[in-house]
């Protein structure tokens, strides 16, 4: 499985530092080997496209580190900026792009990104052919009916904006995760969300094709944790947050 040599190019960003950071001028020390554009640059879709009869648009699929997540690209903007993670029909509501394809039948999640939108399967042993089709079908349905893919009003998570409460560390912390790493790992069809910073351990929340990945703690200990410690002597180490719907979910 080629789940570790994707998802942990994080690892390649952590060992090779030579590039001076450049974003806001708050991170006190570090250099960094390899840029995330020229990380994802030789990176292309797996699967070339979707052609339906009759509609112009296109849609290409990418593999992810985690066979239960797949990348879909409909070639054309999805959100402005961020993500946005719905994990079941229910948090769809402000969504009708997500509502549609919760419609489709072995959906359990899915993550929006600004170019992409990633869908993970709810059963290991549904094979993904059987999927796609009304994936694809869905996606080109919606993006050609005009509706907004959310609703007026709703926000994307602003887990990394700064904040004025943010001390010199937090704000460094979420510096590198806005910059760096959530970049990469959304490359991967995944998405990493701060949720707090107390006696040296960050506490991130893992989206899209991250969760449940096999090489999720890969992830965040030879990737995210070494990146943060390298810039930030303050950082222990990184523990992942899971919400009770995903701890259920483990334990059935």
């Amino acid at each position: 499985m080629a789940t570790y040599g994707n998802i942990c190019r994080l690892l390649r960003i952590s060992s090779a530092y030579s590039i001076p950071l450049t974003s806001g001028g708050n991170l006190r020390t570090g250099l960094l080997g390899t840029s995330h554009n020229s990380i994802g640059s030789n990176r292309w879709p797996q699967n070339p496209y979707c052609i339906v009869p009759g509609r112009t648009m296109f849609v290409q699929t990418q593999d992810t580190p985690n066979p239960n997540s797949l990348k879909f690209l409909p070639g054309c903007t999805v959100l402005e900026t961020g993500t946005m993670n719905f994990e079941s029909p229910r948090d769809a509501h402000c969504s009708p792009l997500a509502r549609q394809l919760f419609r489709v039948d072995g959906v359990k999640s899915v993550l929006l990104g600004t170019d992409f939108i990633t869908i993970s399967k709810s059963d290991a042993n549904m094979e993904w052919k059987v999927i796609k089709p009304d994936v694809f079908a869905a996606i080109m349905d919606f993006f050609t009916s005009g509706l907004p893919v959310v609703s007026e009003g709703s926000h994307q998570s602003e887990d990394t904006a700064p904040s004025d409460d943010d001390d010199e560390v937090v704000a460094m912390i979420k510096e590198l995760l806005d910059t760096r790493i959530r970049p990469t790992v959304q490359e991967d069809g995944g998405d990493v969300l701060y949720r707090g910073f107390e006696d040296g351990i960050v506490k991130l929340k893992l989206q899209g094709s991250c969760t449940s990945c096999p090489s999720s703690i890969i992830t965040l200990k030879s990737g995210i944790q070494n990146m943060l410690q390298f810039y930030i002597p303050e950082v222990e180490s990184v523990e992942q947050v899971k919400d009770r719907e995903e701890e259920q979910a483990v334990q059935i």
